[in-house]
Protein backbone atom coordinates (compact mmCIF):
# COMPACT_ATOMS: atom_id res chain seq x y z
CA UNK A 1 0.00 0.00 0.00
CA UNK A 2 1.24 3.50 -0.81
CA UNK A 3 2.01 5.82 2.10
CA UNK A 4 -0.21 8.70 3.26
CA UNK A 5 2.45 11.13 2.00
CA UNK A 6 2.03 9.63 -1.47
CA UNK A 7 -1.70 10.36 -1.27
CA UNK A 8 -0.89 13.94 -0.26
CA UNK A 9 1.20 14.33 -3.41
CA UNK A 10 -1.59 12.94 -5.59
CA UNK A 11 -4.32 15.09 -4.02
CA UNK A 12 -2.21 18.22 -4.53
CA UNK A 13 -1.60 17.35 -8.19
CA UNK A 14 -5.25 16.41 -8.79
CA UNK A 15 -6.67 19.66 -7.41
CA UNK A 16 -4.18 21.81 -9.28
CA UNK A 17 -4.59 19.98 -12.60
CA UNK A 18 -8.38 20.14 -12.50
CA UNK A 19 -8.45 23.91 -12.02
CA UNK A 20 -5.73 24.39 -14.62
CA UNK A 21 -7.57 22.19 -17.15
CA UNK A 22 -10.78 24.22 -16.90
CA UNK A 23 -8.85 27.48 -17.34
CA UNK A 24 -6.96 26.13 -20.35
CA UNK A 25 -10.12 24.89 -22.06
CA UNK A 26 -11.71 28.34 -21.67
CA UNK A 27 -8.58 30.03 -23.02
CA UNK A 28 -8.31 27.63 -25.98
CA UNK A 29 -11.92 28.29 -27.02
CA UNK A 30 -11.39 32.05 -26.67
CA UNK A 31 -8.17 32.16 -28.70
CA UNK A 32 -8.36 29.13 -31.00
CA UNK A 33 -4.87 28.01 -30.03
CA UNK A 34 -4.07 24.37 -30.83
CA UNK A 35 -1.18 24.34 -28.34
CA UNK A 36 -3.49 25.62 -25.60
CA UNK A 37 -6.09 22.94 -26.44
CA UNK A 38 -3.35 20.29 -26.25
CA UNK A 39 -2.36 21.60 -22.84
CA UNK A 40 -6.00 21.56 -21.71
CA UNK A 41 -6.38 17.92 -22.77
CA UNK A 42 -3.05 17.15 -21.10
CA UNK A 43 -4.20 18.64 -17.77
CA UNK A 44 -7.57 16.87 -17.94
CA UNK A 45 -5.86 13.53 -18.65
CA UNK A 46 -3.51 14.14 -15.70
CA UNK A 47 -6.52 14.86 -13.48
CA UNK A 48 -8.17 11.59 -14.47
CA UNK A 49 -4.89 9.75 -14.03
CA UNK A 50 -4.47 10.99 -10.48
CA UNK A 51 -8.00 9.83 -9.75
CA UNK A 52 -7.02 6.38 -11.07
CA UNK A 53 -3.92 6.33 -8.85
CA UNK A 54 -6.07 7.09 -5.79
CA UNK A 55 -8.43 4.31 -6.84
CA UNK A 56 -5.46 1.98 -7.25
CA UNK A 57 -4.21 2.85 -3.76
CA UNK A 58 -7.65 2.10 -2.30
CA UNK A 59 -7.93 -1.20 -4.16
CA UNK A 60 -4.40 -2.30 -3.24
CA UNK A 61 -5.17 -1.79 0.47
CA UNK A 62 -7.81 -4.53 0.49
CA UNK A 63 -6.98 -7.46 2.76
CA UNK A 64 -6.12 -10.86 1.33
CA UNK A 65 -9.03 -13.21 0.70
CA UNK A 66 -9.60 -16.71 -0.63
CA UNK A 67 -9.47 -15.58 -4.26
CA UNK A 68 -6.39 -13.40 -3.76
CA UNK A 69 -4.44 -15.03 -0.91
CA UNK A 70 -1.47 -12.71 -1.34
CA UNK A 71 -3.59 -9.57 -1.24
CA UNK A 72 -4.26 -6.87 -3.81
CA UNK A 73 -1.01 -4.91 -3.54
CA UNK A 74 -0.06 -5.41 -7.20
CA UNK A 75 -3.30 -3.78 -8.35
CA UNK A 76 -1.60 -0.42 -7.80
CA UNK A 77 0.93 -1.41 -10.47
CA UNK A 78 -1.89 -2.26 -12.88
CA UNK A 79 -3.52 1.17 -12.53
CA UNK A 80 -0.16 2.86 -12.96
CA UNK A 81 0.18 1.02 -16.27
CA UNK A 82 -3.33 2.17 -17.26
CA UNK A 83 -2.24 5.75 -16.51
CA UNK A 84 0.68 5.35 -18.93
CA UNK A 85 -1.69 4.06 -21.63
CA UNK A 86 -4.06 7.02 -21.14
CA UNK A 87 -1.22 9.54 -21.32
CA UNK A 88 -0.09 7.99 -24.59
CA UNK A 89 -3.52 7.40 -26.14
CA UNK A 90 -5.42 10.49 -25.05
CA UNK A 91 -2.76 13.05 -24.12
CA UNK A 92 -0.20 12.38 -26.84
CA UNK A 93 -2.73 11.22 -29.44
CA UNK A 94 -5.03 14.25 -29.22
CA UNK A 95 -2.11 16.70 -29.06
CA UNK A 96 -0.41 15.31 -32.16
CA UNK A 97 -3.72 15.05 -34.06
CA UNK A 98 -4.68 18.65 -33.28
CA UNK A 99 -1.17 19.84 -34.08
CA UNK A 100 -1.15 18.19 -37.50
CA UNK A 101 -4.54 19.75 -38.27
CA UNK A 102 -3.20 23.21 -37.43
CA UNK A 103 -0.04 22.63 -39.44
CA UNK A 104 -2.12 21.68 -42.48
CA UNK A 105 -4.57 24.56 -41.93
CA UNK A 106 -2.82 27.21 -39.82
CA UNK A 107 -4.96 29.87 -38.17
CA UNK A 108 -3.86 33.05 -36.44
CA UNK A 109 -4.26 32.82 -32.67
CA UNK A 110 -6.54 35.60 -31.39
CA UNK A 111 -6.10 37.28 -28.00
CA UNK A 112 -2.69 35.71 -27.53
CA UNK A 113 -2.26 37.76 -24.34
CA UNK A 114 -4.95 35.61 -22.71
CA UNK A 115 -2.86 32.54 -23.48
CA UNK A 116 0.24 34.10 -21.98
CA UNK A 117 -1.57 34.84 -18.71
CA UNK A 118 -3.15 31.38 -18.48
CA UNK A 119 0.09 29.59 -19.32
CA UNK A 120 2.07 31.67 -16.80
CA UNK A 121 -0.43 31.01 -14.01
CA UNK A 122 -0.56 27.33 -14.93
CA UNK A 123 3.24 27.13 -14.81
CA UNK A 124 3.22 28.55 -11.27
CA UNK A 125 0.64 25.95 -10.12
CA UNK A 126 2.43 23.10 -11.88
CA UNK A 127 5.74 24.16 -10.33
CA UNK A 128 4.10 24.08 -6.89
CA UNK A 129 2.71 20.56 -7.48
CA UNK A 130 6.08 19.44 -8.88
CA UNK A 131 7.86 20.81 -5.81
CA UNK A 132 5.57 18.80 -3.49
CA UNK A 133 6.15 15.63 -5.51
CA UNK A 134 9.91 16.19 -5.70
CA UNK A 135 10.20 16.78 -1.95
CA UNK A 136 8.40 13.49 -1.29
CA UNK A 137 10.64 11.80 -3.86
CA UNK A 138 13.73 13.24 -2.15
CA UNK A 139 12.52 12.15 1.28
CA UNK A 140 12.35 8.61 -0.09
CA UNK A 141 15.92 8.97 -1.34
CA UNK A 142 17.04 10.26 2.07
CA UNK A 143 15.39 7.32 3.85
CA UNK A 144 17.40 4.98 1.63
CA UNK A 145 20.60 6.97 2.23
CA UNK A 146 20.15 6.64 6.00
CA UNK A 147 20.18 2.88 5.43
CA UNK A 148 23.45 3.25 3.55
CA UNK A 149 21.81 2.95 0.10
CA UNK A 150 22.93 6.00 -1.88
CA UNK A 151 21.03 6.35 -5.16
CA UNK A 152 20.85 8.86 -8.00
CA UNK A 153 17.49 10.11 -9.29
CA UNK A 154 17.25 7.71 -12.24
CA UNK A 155 18.39 4.73 -10.18
CA UNK A 156 15.89 5.62 -7.45
CA UNK A 157 13.08 5.64 -10.03
CA UNK A 158 14.22 2.30 -11.47
CA UNK A 159 14.39 0.67 -8.05
CA UNK A 160 11.30 2.30 -6.54
CA UNK A 161 8.45 -0.09 -5.78
CA UNK A 162 5.93 2.71 -5.09
CA UNK A 163 4.96 4.10 -8.52
CA UNK A 164 2.62 6.82 -7.27
CA UNK A 165 5.21 9.49 -6.44
CA UNK A 166 7.41 9.07 -9.52
CA UNK A 167 4.29 8.91 -11.74
CA UNK A 168 3.10 12.30 -10.47
CA UNK A 169 6.66 13.63 -10.71
CA UNK A 170 6.93 12.49 -14.35
CA UNK A 171 3.51 13.95 -15.18
CA UNK A 172 4.30 17.32 -13.57
CA UNK A 173 7.68 17.48 -15.30
CA UNK A 174 6.01 16.78 -18.66
CA UNK A 175 3.36 19.39 -17.83
CA UNK A 176 5.93 22.12 -17.18
CA UNK A 177 7.83 21.28 -20.36
CA UNK A 178 4.54 21.33 -22.27
CA UNK A 179 3.65 24.76 -20.88
CA UNK A 180 7.03 26.16 -21.94
CA UNK A 181 6.64 24.68 -25.43
CA UNK A 182 3.08 26.02 -25.74
CA UNK A 183 4.18 29.51 -24.62
CA UNK A 184 7.09 29.47 -27.09
CA UNK A 185 4.91 28.24 -29.97
CA UNK A 186 2.26 30.92 -29.46
CA UNK A 187 4.80 33.71 -28.86
CA UNK A 188 7.00 32.92 -31.86
CA UNK A 189 3.96 32.30 -34.05
CA UNK A 190 2.59 35.73 -33.18
CA UNK A 191 5.85 37.71 -33.45
CA UNK A 192 7.18 35.95 -36.54
CA UNK A 193 3.84 35.91 -38.29
CA UNK A 194 3.97 32.11 -38.53
CA UNK A 195 0.73 30.66 -37.09
CA UNK A 196 1.93 27.21 -38.16
CA UNK A 197 4.23 27.25 -35.10
CA UNK A 198 1.16 26.88 -32.88
CA UNK A 199 0.51 23.50 -34.50
CA UNK A 200 4.21 22.58 -34.31
CA UNK A 201 4.10 23.30 -30.56
CA UNK A 202 1.07 21.03 -30.21
CA UNK A 203 2.90 18.17 -31.94
CA UNK A 204 5.95 18.77 -29.72
CA UNK A 205 3.73 18.58 -26.63
CA UNK A 206 2.35 15.29 -27.92
CA UNK A 207 5.87 13.93 -28.33
CA UNK A 208 6.74 14.93 -24.76
CA UNK A 209 3.66 13.10 -23.50
CA UNK A 210 4.46 10.04 -25.62
CA UNK A 211 7.97 9.88 -24.14
CA UNK A 212 6.58 10.29 -20.61
CA UNK A 213 4.03 7.53 -21.21
CA UNK A 214 6.73 5.22 -22.57
CA UNK A 215 8.92 5.71 -19.49
CA UNK A 216 5.99 5.11 -17.13
CA UNK A 217 4.86 2.03 -19.05
CA UNK A 218 8.40 0.61 -18.92
CA UNK A 219 8.69 1.09 -15.16
CA UNK A 220 5.16 -0.20 -14.51
CA UNK A 221 5.73 -3.26 -16.69
CA UNK A 222 8.65 -4.35 -14.54
CA UNK A 223 6.56 -4.07 -11.38
CA UNK A 224 3.64 -5.94 -12.96
CA UNK A 225 5.83 -8.80 -14.16
CA UNK A 226 7.31 -9.04 -10.66
CA UNK A 227 10.46 -7.42 -9.29
CA UNK A 228 12.62 -8.76 -6.51
CA UNK A 229 13.74 -6.84 -3.43
CA UNK A 230 16.84 -4.64 -3.59
CA UNK A 231 20.14 -6.51 -3.68
CA UNK A 232 21.08 -5.02 -0.30
CA UNK A 233 17.96 -6.57 1.24
CA UNK A 234 18.77 -9.99 -0.24
CA UNK A 235 22.39 -9.77 0.96
CA UNK A 236 21.28 -8.91 4.50
CA UNK A 237 18.83 -11.84 4.49
CA UNK A 238 21.70 -14.14 3.52
CA UNK A 239 23.77 -12.76 6.40
CA UNK A 240 20.94 -13.33 8.88
CA UNK A 241 20.39 -16.89 7.71
CA UNK A 242 24.12 -17.60 7.68
CA UNK A 243 24.43 -16.66 11.33
CA UNK A 244 22.24 -19.59 12.39
CA UNK A 245 24.46 -22.43 13.60
CA UNK A 246 22.12 -25.13 12.31
CA UNK A 247 22.31 -23.92 8.70
CA UNK A 248 24.83 -25.67 6.45
CA UNK A 249 24.08 -23.85 3.19
CA UNK A 250 21.66 -21.39 1.60
CA UNK A 251 20.41 -22.94 -1.61
CA UNK A 252 18.29 -20.06 -2.87
CA UNK A 253 16.83 -16.71 -1.82
CA UNK A 254 13.83 -15.62 -3.89
CA UNK A 255 11.98 -12.34 -3.28
CA UNK A 256 9.11 -10.61 -5.03
CA UNK A 257 7.31 -7.34 -4.40
CA UNK A 258 3.57 -7.95 -4.05
CA UNK A 259 3.12 -4.22 -3.40
CA UNK A 260 5.23 -1.17 -2.47
CA UNK A 261 5.53 -2.36 1.16
CA UNK A 262 4.78 -6.06 0.75
CA UNK A 263 7.60 -8.50 -0.04
CA UNK A 264 7.24 -12.25 -0.45
CA UNK A 265 10.33 -14.26 0.59
CA UNK A 266 11.10 -17.88 -0.31
CA UNK A 267 14.16 -19.57 1.19
CA UNK A 268 15.67 -22.94 0.37
CA UNK A 269 18.02 -23.97 3.19
CA UNK A 270 20.13 -27.04 3.88
CA UNK A 271 19.96 -27.69 7.63
CA UNK A 272 22.43 -29.77 9.59
CA UNK A 273 21.52 -33.46 9.76
CA UNK A 274 22.28 -33.34 13.47
CA UNK A 275 19.23 -31.15 14.13
CA UNK A 276 16.07 -32.82 15.36
CA UNK A 277 12.69 -31.85 13.92
CA UNK A 278 11.88 -29.58 16.90
CA UNK A 279 15.27 -27.90 16.52
CA UNK A 280 14.67 -27.28 12.81
CA UNK A 281 11.28 -25.78 13.66
CA UNK A 282 12.86 -23.56 16.30
CA UNK A 283 15.54 -22.41 13.84
CA UNK A 284 12.92 -21.59 11.21
CA UNK A 285 10.87 -19.63 13.76
CA UNK A 286 13.96 -17.70 14.86
CA UNK A 287 14.87 -16.88 11.26
CA UNK A 288 11.37 -15.59 10.52
CA UNK A 289 11.41 -13.36 13.61
CA UNK A 290 14.84 -11.92 12.85
CA UNK A 291 14.12 -11.30 9.16
CA UNK A 292 10.74 -9.63 9.80
CA UNK A 293 12.27 -7.61 12.62
CA UNK A 294 14.91 -6.28 10.23
CA UNK A 295 12.54 -5.85 7.26
CA UNK A 296 8.90 -5.25 8.33
CA UNK A 297 7.92 -5.03 4.65
CA UNK A 298 8.58 -8.77 4.33
CA UNK A 299 5.07 -9.97 5.13
CA UNK A 300 5.31 -13.66 4.16
CA UNK A 301 8.23 -16.06 4.49
CA UNK A 302 8.28 -19.60 3.13
CA UNK A 303 11.27 -21.71 4.18
CA UNK A 304 12.01 -25.03 2.49
CA UNK A 305 14.33 -27.47 4.23
CA UNK A 306 16.22 -29.09 1.39
CA UNK A 307 19.60 -30.72 0.87
CA UNK A 308 22.05 -29.25 -1.62
CA UNK A 309 21.75 -32.32 -3.85
CA UNK A 310 17.95 -32.21 -3.71
CA UNK A 311 17.95 -28.54 -4.63
CA UNK A 312 20.16 -29.22 -7.64
CA UNK A 313 17.90 -32.08 -8.75
CA UNK A 314 14.85 -29.79 -8.61
CA UNK A 315 16.64 -27.17 -10.68
CA UNK A 316 17.97 -29.73 -13.13
CA UNK A 317 21.56 -28.56 -12.68
CA UNK A 318 24.70 -30.42 -11.78
CA UNK A 319 27.07 -27.67 -10.71
CA UNK A 320 27.03 -26.01 -7.27
CA UNK A 321 24.94 -22.85 -7.12
CA UNK A 322 24.82 -22.77 -3.36
CA UNK A 323 26.35 -20.62 -0.67
CA UNK A 324 28.11 -22.92 1.77
CA UNK A 325 28.46 -21.68 5.31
Amino acid sequence: MASSSSKHVIYAALGGNFLIAITKFVASFMTGSSAMLSEAVHSMVDTGNQGLLLYGIKRSAQPADEKHPFGYGMELYFWTFVVAILIFGLGAGVSIFEGIKKIQHPEVVTDAFVNYIVLSVALVFEAGAWDIAFKEFRSGQERQERKGLKRGILQTVRESKDPTVFTVLFEDTAAMLGLIVAFAGIWFGEHLGMPILDGVASVAIGMILALTATLLAYESKGLLVGEGAAQEVVSTIREIVGQESGVIAINEVLTMHMGPEDILLNLSIDFSDNLSSPEVEATISALESRIKGKFPQIRRIFIEAQSIAGHHRDLGVSGPDTENL
